[in-house]
């Protein structure tokens, strides 16, 4: 039975050493994961399709003395809601034509989220001009400025 036992001697400044240099490797390692990781791309550059800084605009209107607000909601992608603030029976009951063309524009502007090209009928001309307006004013509120 013959055996070789190999004795092997460690001092114990190079177990030190060892573990330090091992304990930066580790450091260094984690260091460059976060430095370089897959979610530093995403929060230094700002999103490209970002259109809108996400929030409600308004624009006001007034008709024959009445004033009322237009207001819309964006995300920073689209053109959420767009609807009517502050607006009386009296002047909703004097300009009927006002809530119809806005539910009208507003269907178009939901799908399409331009306000180019937009249809409406011959008898809601300057009332649908009239909306269109104020809504482009509370939209340009709304457009990323760079």
């Amino acid at each position: 039975m013959s055996s070789k036992t190999k004795i092997v001697v460690l001092h114990m400044k190079e177990i030190i050493y060892t573990g330090i240099f091992l304990l930066f490797l580790i450091v260094l390692g984690v260091l460059m994961f976060f430095m370089f990781g897959p979610g530093k791309s995403e929060s230094v550059s700002t999103d490209p399709a970002s259109v809108y800084t996400p929030g409600i605009y308004r624009s006001s209107i007034e008709l024959n003395g009445n004033s009322f607000d237009m207001e819309v909601t964006v995300d920073a992608q689209k053109i959420r809601s767009i609807h009517l603030e502050n607006l009386s029976e009296s002047t909703a009951a004097m300009f009927p034509l006002v809530e119809p063309a806005l539910e009208e524009l507003a269907s178009q502007i939901y799908s399409g989220q331009s306000l180019d090209e937009l249809k409406y009928s011959s008898d809601q001309k300057y009332t649908a001009l009239m909306l269109i307006r104020a809504i482009d004013e509370a939209v340009s509120k709304a457009e990323l400025k760079e």
